[in-house]
């Protein structure tokens, strides 16, 4: 019975991969050494695949959805989308910058209104079902401040009927700050390893549904 389960759980790592989406403009901040520590902890046989948005060049999202002319993706856009609907997992990491996501990732977040409508991209429907995470570093040591990042994250997810696993916080500005957050690092040992609800509406879960 203990050999049959472990190799159950193995096999449920193996088919899990995560999608990290690096969202600081300053390389190797705060967020992304948080969610390092974080990602140290998934099994071995969890996939990781890791994108820094400040070094892709991708240009601002323009809206399109409703003009004649087809669809027509750039060779990084199309890389990102495709990364994005291969991971079962996907983890926003963006430091709170006046109180919520990053300009790199609220412009990633951007691009899937224009991946909602793409011929035959079934964007939606492929990303039902899978799971979105955030992480975040902040100067203000209280975690209230980051509601509207919150927001955002669990109602991206809830629209696009995702699973979501919270957000980790920790608290740091200067480089290098987020190693002295204890609780923040203690938090980030056993982070993918809560249960990821579906998401809902704040109004779905007034009205109990």
């Amino acid at each position: 019975m203990t050999s049959f389960v472990a190799e159950r759980d193995d096999q449920a790592a193996a088919d899990r991969s995560f999608l990290f989406v690096l969202g600081s403009s300053r390389p190797e901040g705060n967020t992304e050494t948080l969610a390092r520590a974080a990602a140290e902890q998934l099994p071995t046989g969890v996939s990781q695949r890791w994108v820094d948005l400040t070094r892709l060049q991708l240009p601002d999202f323009q809206d399109g959805r409703h003009e004649s002319e087809a669809w027509r993706p750039e060779e990084n856009e199309e890389a990102l989308r495709a990364a994005t609907l291969e991971a079962t997992d996907v983890v926003l990491v963006s430091p709170l910058y006046w109180y919520t996501l990053s300009a790199h990732t609220k412009r990633y977040l951007d691009y899937w209104s224009g991946w909602l409508t793409a011929p035959g991209s079934d964007f939606k429907k492929r990303m039902a079902g899978r799971t979105l995470w955030g992480v975040t570093v902040m100067a203000d040591p209280d975690e209230a401040v980051a509601d509207g990042l919150v927001t955002t994250l669990n109602n991206s997810a809830a629209y696009m009927r995702m699973h979501f696993g919270g957000v980790l916080f920790g608290n740091g500005s200067r480089p290098g700050q987020i190693r002295d957050d204890e609780r923040a690092m203690l938090r980030a040992k056993t982070f993918f390893q809560r249960e990821a609800p579906l998401a809902r509406f704040p109004q779905e879960e007034a009205n109990g549904r």
